[in-house]
């Protein structure tokens, strides 16, 4: 069963998403109401997906983004928030977010979310793809590791990172492209490499920034 650790500043809602997650067979093992108390109960949990709401007191969401990052705790999060703002989604998926959705989703587009990242995906709603590259586009370039400036990409690594950007799993990108899994996580190895890029996410942004993804 998924285990899910639910953050939000609204008991109401944290009560509601759990009940829908329930009906779904997903298991929600923890709630927090604001950035603090969730580094604390997603580190004491390691769920396979944080829902995590970005607007709470105290501390924010991406406060709380940006923390798990610096303490290498690898949980992929899911944005879940009813502000529809192409700031706010840059910075959350910057800080590390792998999946951003508005609360206006429907329970099946909700656990197909959270099995996507669990399964090691990524997944932006298509109602604010187009926003989220015109906000990458206007801004200043991701920064790479160590500044470093963006390699070429063979033809079987633009593939890949072209199926990485739609969210896909090591395992489907295998499937689609006819390979072994192994060789996936090594072109996405490769890709982070010659992009500068410390993850996936960034590896995305990185290319969508220097027009390497369209």
């Amino acid at each position: 069963m998924t285990r899910v650790v639910v953050v939000d500043d609204q008991t109401l809602v944290r009560q509601g998403i759990r009940r829908l997650l329930d009906l779904a067979g997903i298991e929600v093992v923890g709630e927090a109401d604001d950035g603090a108390a969730a580094l604390d109960v997603i580190v004491a949990h390691r769920p396979d997906v944080a829902l995590l709401d970005l607007r709470m007191p105290h501390r924010d969401g991406i406060w709380t983004l940006r923390q798990l990052s610096d303490r290498a705790v690898d949980v992929p999060v899911l944005v879940l928030t009813t502000f529809d703002d192409d700031a706010l989604l840059l910075d959350a998926v910057r800080a590390g977010a792998r999946g951003y959705l508005l609360k206006d989703v429907t329970l099946e587009q909700l656990t197909r979310a959270v099995e996507t990242l669990a399964s090691g995906g990524t997944l932006i709603a298509a109602s604010i793809t187009d926003r989220l590259l015109r906000a990458i586009r206007s801004a200043p370039a991701p920064v790479g590791v160590a500044g470093s400036t963006p390699q070429e990409l063979t033809g079987r690594e633009l593939e890949v990172l072209r199926l990485v950007a739609e969210g896909y799993t090591n395992r489907e990108i295998a499937g689609a492209l006819f390979l072994a899994e192994g060789t996936v996580k090594n072109h996405v190895s490769t890709i982070l490499l010659k992009l500068g890029a410390r993850d996936r996410t960034n590896a995305v942004l990185r290319a969508l920034h220097e027009g390497i993804l369209r």
